[in-house]
Formats: C-alpha cells, sequence, structure tokens
C-alpha cells in the first residue's frame, strides 16, 4: 500500500477555488481507529459552509467532508476486519480531524457502520449522511407513524428526496415542495402524493388537501419559510427544523405567540453515526438493491472535479445527492 494518498485540502476559507487537490501522507491506524479506503463520498451543504468560513466548528487547514464508503484498511483495535464494507459520518470529520475528501480516512471505530451490499459504490456513497438525517428526522424528529401524512419543505435536496423514499416505505402520504415546476417529475419519480409549488406561502394550499393539518412537517429551507411551515401541520403535530437551503439560520424578533399556532410542536434534528443503526443502513441498501427504494443520486465527480462539484453545489443544479468517486 503506498504511503501518500490524493486529498482536498482547503487552507484558509473562501469560493470553490480554495479546494486543492494534494498528495499527502497516508494516515496510520492506532488501536480504537479505523482506517479506510474511501471508494465514494457525498457532498453535503454543511461542507459549504464550512469552506466559505460560515461553520461555527473546525479549523484550517483541512481536509473537509463529513462523510466517506469504502473498506476498511486497517483495524488495530480488531473491530472491524480489513476488507469489511462500511460507512462513517459526522463526528468531527472534516471539520476537527481530516475528513472523506480523500483516498483514505482516519476515524474512531465508535462512528464507523458496517454493511454488505453489491450495490455500486456511488450510489452506496449517497447514502450515509442523507440517510442518517432523513431516517432520524422521520424517527426523532417528527416521530411518524404509519399512515400518517408528512410535508416536506424543500423536497427536491437530497435529504428531502431520502425522506420521500423513506416515507413512502412506511405507507404514508407524502406532499413535498419545490420552487420549480420541472422538478415535479423528479418529486414523483420518489412516490411524492402531492407536488407544492413554493412561492413562499403554501399554508393555505396544504390545508386545501389536508384541512385539519398534515400530521409532520420537516423544514429543510430555513427559518425565512418556516412561520408558514408551521401552519400547515395540525394540533400535536411536528414541525422538525432540518434544514437551511436558504442559509436563513436565526429568527430575529422570535415572538413564539404569533409564531407558533395552538399545539403546534417545534424541534429539530441534527444527528451523528450512532444515530443510523447499522440494521437501518441494512435494510435501506437491500431495498434500494431490490427496486423496492431509490437512491437520489444527482451527479458523480472525479475527485479532480471537486471544485465544479461545489459549484454546482451552491447553485443548486444537481437534483438530488452529489457523489465524488475518488
Amino acid at each position: 500500500m503506498s504511503e501518500t494518498m490524493r486529498a482536498v485540502v482547503v487552507e484558509a476559507p473562501g469560493a470553490p477555488e480554495v479546494l486543492q487537490l494534494r498528495e499527502l501522507p497516508r494516515p496510520a491506524a492506532r488501536p480504537g481507529q479505523v482506517l479506510i479506503h474511501v471508494k465514494a463520498f457525498g457532498l453535503n451543504r454543511s461542507e459549504l459552509h464550512f469552506r466559505q468560513g460560515l461553520a461555527y466548528t473546525g479549523g484550517f487547514p483541512r481536509v473537509p467532508g463529513i462523510e466517506a464508503a469504502g473498506v476498511v484498511a486497517e483495524s488495530p483495535g480488531g473491530e472491524f476486519a480489513p476488507g469489511q464494507q462500511v460507512v462513517t459520518m459526522m463526528g468531527g470529520m472534516g471539520r476537527e480531524f481530516d475528513g472523506g475528501y480523500a483516498e483514505f480516512v482516519l476515524v474512531p471505530a465508535s462512528q464507523v457502520i458496517p454493511f454488505h451490499s453489491e450495490l455500486p459504490w456511488d450510489v452506496i456513497g449517497a447514502v450515509p449522511e442523507m440517510l442518517q438525517t432523513a431516517y432520524g428526522s422521520l424517527t426523532v424528529g417528527v416521530q411518524a407513524k404509519e399512515g400518517e401524512s408528512v410535508l416536506i419543505r424543500g423536497g427536491t435536496s437530497s435529504i428531502g428526496l431520502a425522506i420521500a423514499v423513506l416515507a413512502k416505505l412506511r405507507g404514508m402520504t407524502v406532499l413535498s415542495t419545490t420552487r420549480n415546476e420541472s422538478r415535479r417529475a423528479l418529486l414523483e419519480s420518489v412516490g411524492v402524493d402531492h407536488v407544492l409549488i413554493d412561492d413562499g406561502e403554501i399554508a393555505p394550499r396544504v390545508r386545501g388537501i389536508m384541512p385539519g393539518g398534515v400530521d409532520g412537517a420537516v423544514e429543510l429551507v430555513g427559518v425565512n419559510v418556516m412561520r408558514d411551515t408551521l401552519r400547515t401541520v395540525r394540533p400535536g403535530g411536528v414541525v422538525c427544523f432540518t434544514g437551511m437551503l436558504s442559509d436563513q439560520w436565526t429568527i430575529d424578533q422570535f415572538y413564539p405567540m404569533d409564531w407558533l399556532p395552538n399545539g403546534v410542536r417545534l424541534t429539530a434534528y441534527s444527528g451523528e453515526a450512532a444515530d443510523l443503526p447499522a440494521e437501518v443502513l441494512q435494510e435501506f441498501l437491500d431495498a434500494v438493491a431490490t427496486g423496492h427504494a431509490p437512491v437520489p443520486v444527482g451527479a458523480t465527480y472525479r475527485m479532480e472535479d471537486i471544485v465544479q462539484a461545489h459549484r454546482d453545489l451552491e447553485a443548486n443544479t444537481v437534483g438530488g445527492k452529489a457523489v465524488v468517486l475518488p
């Protein structure tokens, strides 16, 4: 095995051009750590925020990337066998320590999830963080039950598409939004029952479909539309704040009596690797392999194309999950 590896390095925050492909020493694992030979890694908006210098945590220089999929290269503590297929995510990846934008990534064994699949790596690479966030938003955030209804605000994002897939596997009625009529077919392809073109105020139209309100909603756009999202949900239902596609994170002069309809609950979700059980990952990959669940891969890139990949992510032109194959 070579003593070096290719990796993307950010020396200081800035535009996509600060992402530099370099040759670095390949890290070596100590007991309690796992060295993963990266076969694919997904791209996430939080990596844009980090690259732009907007993240609350982390420092430079750094190899970014909050997730990766691949095979075990080294596991000195014996937690995993060499060659075992695994995914990893979060836990400080790409911020406190070097992350997944590399041919090898070194992570704590506690944030490694094993699986077995014959799916291609570009499909597997799209899954880890997307599935963890979608699964947690539904089960922890909304606490969705089979047969209920859910609104996904920001439905054409990779997480929005994954939530729709998981919700349909649970027999739920799914309402999902997009600002662009041309994305209707994409939403319908993952089983969305009601596509709503988002002009900033969708509550009246949701109530036209579900007069009493939906059982739950996942907010992926941001606080600029959340007041309207809260008005789509029935009393006793939940709005889960998961994403900020608009990059609007905070509320000025928050007045709860005005923002929160009677009986509607507001929560948030942000998870770690431990929040995605290995059996949930395996079940989802098996469902993909048998054709029961689609994976919304929007585009694949080589590591040499990382600057263009970030440009596309910023421009919201990917139309699903962006995946890089080192």
